[in-house]
């Protein structure tokens, strides 16, 4: 107990400067490149600290010089700094208006470059998708944690429609996100940190139909669902 509360301190003296220094960032250069940076050098001197080792798989299947939608499954706080720190892309995070509640890092979340959505309000959710459409007309990709919530069980849950219609609007490819054993970490409701190996697993890019309607959506949905099931790992 002693060195998991020395180890969040450690976290959190960490966390204020680099969340001033984050915010700064991205108010004084809209690309997002700095604030990325920062935003990764900070989650990987996370789980470094707490011991955890993150390894990527299919990384061959993307292209550098496009932007994709990556799609993930959540299962854990943890599913983002594996994700973010492993994918050599520029990814911009579409999360839940809720986070920026906390301080410094919500704040830094919030007046950052990644994409906030409230998922409350429909009308403020389509206007955080058309933000997210923005970010990919600007040469950066996002990633969407298609679940809407962490899994209480471990399972893979039912998708939401927001990442698909966000593809069917753009046409932008979608990468399926398979994040492993990162549930037993630290599930939801839970404060103790088990450290564990991740595993990110990136699928085929899933090219989307020309045509549009929710039809296109779902199956879109149901394609990509499949894609991650088929990678990911049920963690207990």
């Amino acid at each position: 107990m002693i060195v998991t509360l020395l180890k969040a301190l450690i976290i959190g003296i960490v966390t204020v400067p680099l969340s001033l220094l984050a915010v700064l960032a991205g108010q004084l250069q809209k690309s997002g490149r700095m604030y990325h940076a920062i935003a990764r050098g900070w989650l990987g001197f996370i789980l470094w600290i707490y011991g955890i080792r993150v390894t990527i798989r299919g990384v061959e299947f993307l292209d550098p010089s496009k932007q994709y939608i990556y799609v993930s499954n959540h299962a854990s706080m943890f599913d983002i700094p594996a994700v973010i720190t492993v994918i050599p892309d520029q990814i911009r995070i579409v999360f839940k208006r809720e986070i920026t509640q906390v301080p410094f890092f919500g704040w830094a979340m919030k007046y950052g470059s990644y994409v906030i959505i409230d998922r409350a309000h429909a009308k403020d959710a389509m206007k955080s998708l058309e933000n997210a459409a923005e970010k990919l007309s600007q040469g950066q990709s996002v990633l969407l944690f298609a679940e809407g919530t962490r899994t209480m069980t471990g399972k893979l849950q039912p998708f939401k429609r927001g990442a698909f219609t966000l593809a069917v609007k753009t046409g932008m490819p979608i990468v399926p996100v398979a994040v492993n054993n990162t549930f037993g970490i630290l599930p939801k409701g839970s404060k103790n940190v088990q450290p564990r190996d991740i595993t990110v697993v990136l699928d085929k890019p899933i090219a989307v139909p020309e045509s549009d309607g929710k039809e296109v959506e779902l199956l879109l949905m149901n394609e990509v669902h499949k894609a991650i099931e088929k990678n990911y790992i049920e963690q207990s």
